[in-house]
């Protein structure tokens, strides 16, 4: 039941922010340093909810997916649907979320040609790469936090291929973070 979208396919973004060595989280999964209130600038979302209002359906990882649901919040996304990539055939699906552990590639390529609004992909490094490395990730926004980790989970994790991309617009804020829109090529 994959209806084509007129003129042109949804759009795969992946929105994220990352450390100035690129790190996503720290090895433990923390990413608690995202929070943290020096970066915090009143009155400003860095464009989220935007973004957000332009998406119908996220994809994230089931490391990303654990990890949004220790947050100890409702899970964030009940007005979008949801997929949660994952090795475990047996996943059953959760309120809110679909489980996709077959075939991820040709199941993006489907959700892509389908009616709706464009994708967030939430992350994290592994599915990111997988993504970009079949050429499914159409934009990045990319948040360059002014911290360096050290080590972490990278926010491509071992990308199999050079990839290049075209910078559509960035922007600095006063509180040392960069935006990064690209395009991929």
């Amino acid at each position: 039941m994959y209806i084509l979208r007129e003129g042109k396919m949804r759009k795969i973004i992946l929105y994220t922010a990352a450390s100035v060595d690129n790190f996503i989280a720290r090895d433990d999964g923390d990413v608690s340093w995202l929070h943290s209130t020096e970066y915090k600038l009143e009155n400003k979302d860095f464009g989220y909810a935007d973004f957000y209002n332009a998406i119908d359906t996220t994809l994230m990882g089931n490391n990303t997916y654990k990890k949004i649901l220790s947050f100890n919040i409702p899970f964030p996304y009940i007005d979008k649907t949801n997929f949660v990539f994952s090795h475990n055939p047996q996943k059953q699906d959760a309120q809110y979320v679909q489980f996709i552990s077959k075939d991820v590639v040709s199941f993006v390529h489907s959700l892509k040609k389908q009616e709706g609004k464009d994708i967030w992909l939430v992350g994290g490094g592994e599915i990111n790469s997988l993504l970009l490395t079949n050429r499914l990730i159409d934009k990045i926004i990319l948040t360059i936090v002014p911290i360096m980790l050290g080590a972490g989970v990278s926010l491509f994790k071992n990308p199999k291929y050079e990839n290049e991309f075209d910078l559509e617009d960035s922007t600095s804020f006063r509180n040392g973070m960069v935006q990064l829109i690209l395009k991929v090529k």
